[in-house]
């Protein structure tokens, strides 16, 4: 069943209108001849998700626009081969930056793709009034999912609620960032109230991963809390909207993945249970060429299990890491492992890092980088450190693969388990480091979405589904609307309910984990967005609706302090930078208006403080 939707999804990328605003119009099918026929139909629908396999492409190396949110977080960084396409956080991004019109562009696709089917799939003359109710739901689900991206990005867009069979009719002035996010909720309120939209699909439909009400409740409670955020109004009643809707999903039988016991939180991960309670939306994927989970290879390493093995493209940031709390629910501090660490430069806190029985020359060349050699134990260096590791919330070395712990690869054809050292030494033979594309820096490295031994042998096609939205994170949401209401005390129900399911101490059972009021508890709601969530590409957008971006992405806090803006970026795991991320101004929280759409459609003014 899994295999054959997604064919369909593929085939029908071809049958769509592909309009945009760049003037690009493309049909393979005359529109007129698609809603002559059920079948032609159905796929132009289809042709609306395939854009998610777009955004999922692997031809990374052309198309690296579409570096995944995450990475514009504090959550994790790109490699130096990627960080300048990220052109908001690099320094140096203008309006004509490709960036900023591809994904303008993308987007766009989803809206008038989805405007054609709305506005004409009634024609159809062999479709039952039913069938054609349920397929403009989900266009109109698409074309809001297409909104809320660009309202995030650019902060108010033309909106285009209708078919243009010109393209060059596509000229309209921007509307305002509260008049998109009320048209999302139009939409999404149609889905929801929509009866011949089923309520959810449930494991093992041929229909699963196509849009239900379920999805439709969990967006149009994300839009609510946008609105919250960002309309300039009294934000409760938004609040309280938004509660509405994820509360409403309790009833869809949703519920946390518990079947793996303690590691429960790690297999959620895993192709076996893609399809289970938790999932509410994610991206379909196969083992077939563009069909793929690309965060398989681009999360993982050299030893990981694919053919020429992956790449460590997208690695965490320490601070990420570090914010992760003890197992008795304290803050982590790294002096209680490493004393003298505080006083300490970034180099010469390597030595902690350091591998058992370095020989001659390792010491030699970290003596030479500026490590503190006084404090290497020769004998139990490795255990020093990994203890920093291993009395934390289980989901950290469940997400991250932390220095000393092991990883089970299986780039040869045979599963051999590495270990993450160094100084790095070999992966051919024991013990096996851990090999990456970066062996000259000593990174973090992901654990989440990557496989392992022989779960995947084949680059590009792991079959684990891209998830969109799953049920954790509506808890987490409805934590964050009922400690805004004042009601903490619920808000510490929903959230123990996450902590628990990943074995972590619950809220109130000790001093540390004592909520003493509101914003203590909003705090600590955040942070659990970060535990749970971290890699799955939600945090950029979290970030930017709390107001916390600036700061977290730009400020450095890998000594356990908040430091100046602009020192924060890709850095080795005891803090020596590799590159630093540069924000141009407040202004750059708002992506800027294309200079390509700008020329073309002279109507559309320019975000504040970017010049074409």
């Amino acid at each position: 069943m899994k295999k054959s939707i997604i064919y369909i999804l593929a085939a029908a990328a071809v049958l769509a209108s592909c309009q945009s605003l760049d003037l690009t119009s493309s049909y393979q099918v005359a529109s007129s001849n698609v809603w002559g026929k059920a079948t032609l139909a159905r796929q132009a629908v289809n042709g609306i998700y395939n854009e998610f396999y777009v955004r999922s492409s692997t031809n990374v190396n052309e198309d690296n626009w579409k570096v995944m949110y995450e990475a514009y977080s504090s959550v994790m960084d790109t490699d130096k081969n990627w960080c300048e396409n990220q052109k908001v956080c690099y320094g140096d991004g203008t309006p004509a930056n490709g960036t900023f019109s591809e994904m303008f562009k993308y987007y766009y696709t989803f809206v008038f793709r989805a405007n054609d089917v709305i506005s004409h799939i009634d024609q159809v003359p062999d479709m039952d009034a039913a069938e054609k109710a349920m397929l403009k739901a989900e266009a109109k689900f698409l074309r809001a999912y297409g909104y809320m991206n660009l309202n995030v990005l650019y902060r108010g867009v033309p909106l285009y609620m209708e078919y243009i069979e010109n393209a060059s009719a596509a000229n309209r002035a921007r509307s305002s960032e509260k008049e998109v996010w009320e048209a999302i909720l139009q939409d999404l309120t149609d889905c929801v109230n929509e009866e011949n939209l089923p309520d959810r699909y449930k494991a093992g439909s041929e229909s699963y991963g196509r849009v239900s009400k379920a999805v439709a409740l969990a967006y149009r409670g994300q839009a609510y809390q946008w609105m919250a955020a960002r309309s300039g109004e009294e934000p409760e009643q938004y609040i309280r909207l938004a509660l509405e809707d994820f509360k409403a999903l309790e009833d869809y039988g949703f519920a946390l993945y518990k079947g793996s016991g303690a590691e429960s939180f790690k297999m959620l991960l895993k192709p076996a249970n893609e399809q289970c309670d938790e999932m509410i939306f994610a991206i379909r994927c196969t083992q077939k060429s563009g069909m793929g989970n690309p965060r398989a290879v681009l999360f993982g390493n050299r030893d990981t299990g694919v053919t020429s093995g992956a790449w460590n493209n997208y690695i965490p940031n320490p601070a990420y890491v570090e914010s992760f709390e003890n197992a008795d629910g304290s803050k982590f501090d790294w002096e209680q492992y490493c004393p003298g660490w505080n006083e300490m430069t970034p180099a010469q806190r390597s030595v902690f890092f350091l591998r058992n029985e370095m020989t001659d020359s390792e010491i030699g060349q970290m003596s030479s980088y500026g490590s503190d050699m006084s404090k290497y134990e020769k004998y139990t260096n490795e255990s020093r450190i990994k203890a920093a590791y291993d009395n934390r919330d289980p989901r950290l070395k469940m997400s991250i693969i932390t220095p000393y712990s092991t990883y089970l690869g299986g780039i040869s054809g045979t599963a051999y388990t590495f270990t993450l050292r160094w100084p790095y030494r070999a992966d051919t033979k024991e013990p096996r480091d851990i090999r990456t594309d970066t062996n000259s820096m000593f990174y973090y490295l992901w654990r989440k979405y990557v496989p392992e031994g022989l779960e995947n042998t084949i680059r590009w096609v792991y079959e684990q589904d891209n998830i969109l939205c799953r049920y954790a994170e509506i808890l987490l949401r409805r934590a964050e609307c009922e400690n805004e209401l004042g009601n903490t005390a619920e808000a510490v129900r929903l959230v123990n309910m996450v902590r628990g399911r990943a074995g972590h101490i619950l809220l109130n059972t000790n001093e540390h984990t004592t909520v003493t009021g509101q914003e203590d508890m909003r705090e600590r709601i955040r942070n659990e967005f970060y535990w749970e969530l971290g890699g799955e590409d939600s945090m950029y957008f979290n970030e930017l609706r709390w107001g916390v971006w600036l700061d977290r992405k730009f400020r450095d806090r890998s000594s356990g302090q908040w430091g100046e803006m602009n020192t924060n970026g890709l850095m080795q795991i005891w803090g020596t930078k590799t590159y630093t991320w540069y924000a141009l101004g407040d202004y750059v929280e708002a992506w800027p208006i294309p200079a390509k759409e700008r020329e073309m459609n002279s109507n559309l003014t320019q975000n504040p403080g970017w010049n074409d």
